[in-house]
């Protein structure tokens, strides 16, 4: 047991340093930059086959295995929903729908940081927390810029609302994917338990927004909102056709999933196959246009390929640790009264301690092996609200954040570590207290 949790801590510890110090590294052959933060869970995964603390045959196992655990599963799962989200991005229709929506503040602030935080909300209940942050960050930027406001308040808004309504869908977040998935829930059981932690969450988080920045927000903009550029964010939507082609196939999926209990397919399958729909339909209409399919191979460029290894990785050592009893140790530890509260608090912190989607990945085999079904239920959901509300805590608590602050810099935007931790735990914990009483009453 001590070789592999060394192991773990060498992995954890190199990740996070990674994370705070040097996530990407540039490669000049191909003049590019590649996220380098899962370079030490797989030398983790490595040094553990190369020990002989976990054997290739048990490896082999866990990852053919024919449940719903089987990571290859998930992240086929994961990948083809992001495909869909990134062509709709790559298709401009986050930004133009934000840019119109946002167009009616005028110069009022209140009613733009509602509109704002609204429009994240609902975007990122059918789409992915990741895809909403990184295409509206340059997108809010540019409107500081013109109406000479603050930009802190709204950056602060967009990604809290993201990682708060990212729980409602089991789509929403490589976490929720990976432990309802590995739980075997499907989408309406997912959606029946989550709905109204999601709404508490939302309200305690626009509450303590508007308690942070009502000062803020008092003062008018000294210039009415107007249409960016096409380098401001919103672009334009050049292609309607393709447009329809992605909103028609990431409805069916979701529809899809919504009755995927009632069809013959695995929900990782049905979104594998509209992925490919979405492919071929797209070179199909560029074949009779006789064009380059620029957008498709922009949207493959930018799927998050590093959370393949990242992923693989850590299911590779909770392999280790759950054949050493750790994760047991860990079930064991957390038993008692109040597994809404334990599973929720502890996730949330270990979130920050590990980074979200390892916390997933390692409380998935805690979590599933609890007797009790009511029990496991309720440790499950708990362990998601913890992964999502966990995100905006500290930047450790998910990769997005980290990407997120590295964007901010980029545009000339200041928040530092001890500002991120400030805002976060004033905004997720009551927010974490609420979703888990949502949990609890239902």
């Amino acid at each position: 047991m001590i070789p592999v949790l060394c192991i773990l801590a060498f992995a954890v510890v190199g990740l996070i340093l990674l994370v705070l110090v040097k996530p990407t590294c540039r490669i000049p052959l191909i003049g590019a930059s590649m996220s380098v933060y899962w370079i030490p869970p797989l030398l983790g995964a490595v040094a553990l086959l190369a020990f002989g603390l976990l054997h290739p045959q048990e490896l082999a196992s866990g990852l053919t295995a024919s449940g719903d655990v089987n990571p290859l599963k998930i992240l086929t799962l994961f990948l083809s929903m992001t495909l869909l989200s990134v062509f709709l991005d790559e298709a401009k229709f986050f930004g133009y729908l934000a840019s119109a929506i946002l167009r009616r503040a005028g110069k009022n602030q209140k009613i733009f940081f509602l509109y704002l935080f609204l429009t994240v909300s609902v975007l990122t209940i059918f789409t992915s927390n990741d895809i909403i942050v990184l295409t509206f960050t340059p997108f809010l930027c540019y409107f500081s810029k013109k109406a000479k406001i603050d930009p802190l308040p709204y950056f602060i808004c967009e990604f809290a609302a993201a990682n708060t309504f990212s729980m409602a869908l089991m789509i929403g977040n490589p976490t929720n994917i990976y432990l309802s998935a590995s739980a075997g829930v499907t989408f309406g059981e997912y959606l029946s338990r989550m709905w109204l932690p999601t709404l508490l969450a939302g309200a305690g988080v626009f509450g303590m927004l508007l308690l942070l920045f009502h000062k803020r927000l008092s003062v008018p903009m000294l210039q009415e909102i107007s249409a960016p550029s096409e380098d401001g964010g919103e672009g334009k939507i050049r292609e309607k056709a393709l447009l329809v082609i992605g909103l028609v196939h990431l409805g069916l999926c979701i529809v899809s999933l919504a009755i995927s209990s009632y069809l013959p397919l695995p929900m990782w399958l049905l979104c594998l196959a509209f992925a490919v729909s979405l492919v071929v339909s797209v070179l199909i209409y560029h074949a009779v246009r006789r064009r380059s399919p620029r957008i498709l191979l922009r949207s493959f460029a930018r799927l998050p390929y590093d959370i393949v290894p990242f992923v693989l990785s850590m299911f590779v050592l909770v392999l280790g640790l759950d054949k050493y009893g750790v994760t047991e140790m860990i079930r064991g530890a957390l038993e008692g009264e109040g597994t809404v509260i334990r599973y929720g608090v502890t996730s949330f912190l270990a979130s920050n301690a590990l980074n979200n989607i390892p916390m997933s990945v390692l409380f998935s085999p805690v979590v599933g092996g609890i007797a009790d079904a009511a029990v496991r239920t309720d440790a499950l959901y708990a362990t998601v609200i913890g992964s999502n509300l966990g995100a905006f805590f500290t930047p450790i608590g998910a990769l997005a954040g980290i990407m997120w602050s590295a964007m901010l810099k980029k545009y000339g935007i200041r928040l530092t570590f001890t500002q991120f931790i400030r805002y976060g735990a004033m905004i997720a914990i009551p927010s974490l207290l609420l979703a888990l009483l949502g949990l609890m009453i239902l």
